[in-house]
């Protein structure tokens, strides 16, 4: 079973980027910088900020189906991303390292399934619950703050 993960739309944040730190809190956003790595996973890039590199932290609704698992929590955006990345048949590496949580979604955005799996495992973890005709596509989380990380669909 061949999937894809993919990044955010760089144009749905792209015009934050140009704004002030003032014009961001008016909106909820919030400007750092990065001071260590791994850590600021882009949404956008799915890389995570190198030290020094400026991000935004704001709410993102992940999940906007009209069921009772929509949801919106924090992520991050890299404010030198330049396009969305879209991994074919393998994992970005935000989804590396780290321990993941699946959120296993049918066609009308309702859970069917979940795993927790990290690196080699979560490849497998992928194909499985796409290995049910019901998957329509799985939300990958970091495990341990519950943030969005990626959209993962059959390819």
């Amino acid at each position: 079973m061949t999937y894809a993960v993919t990044g955010l739309p760089l144009d749905d944040f792209r015009p934050l980027f140009a704004l002030s730190d003032e014009a961001l809190a008016a909106r909820g956003v919030i400007r750092r910088t990065a001071d260590y790595s791994p850590s600021y996973p882009c949404r956008i890039t799915l890389q995570d900020a190198q030290p020094g590199e400026s991000v935004l932290l704001l709410n993102h609704e992940s999940h906007s189906a009209p069921t009772p698992y929509r949801s919106a929590y924090a992520i991050f955006v890299r404010e030198a991303a330049d396009a969305t990345l879209k991994v074919q048949d393998g994992l970005p590496p935000v989804l590396k390292g780290r321990p993941i949580a699946l959120r296993i979604f049918n066609d009308q955005g309702m859970l069917i399934g979940a795993d927790l799996s990290r690196d080699e495992p979560l490849d497998a973890a992928i194909r499985n619950a796409f290995e049910s005709p019901a998957t329509a596509y799985i939300h990958a989380h970091n495990a341990a703050h519950g943030c969005f990380v990626a959209r993962i669909d059959r390819a």
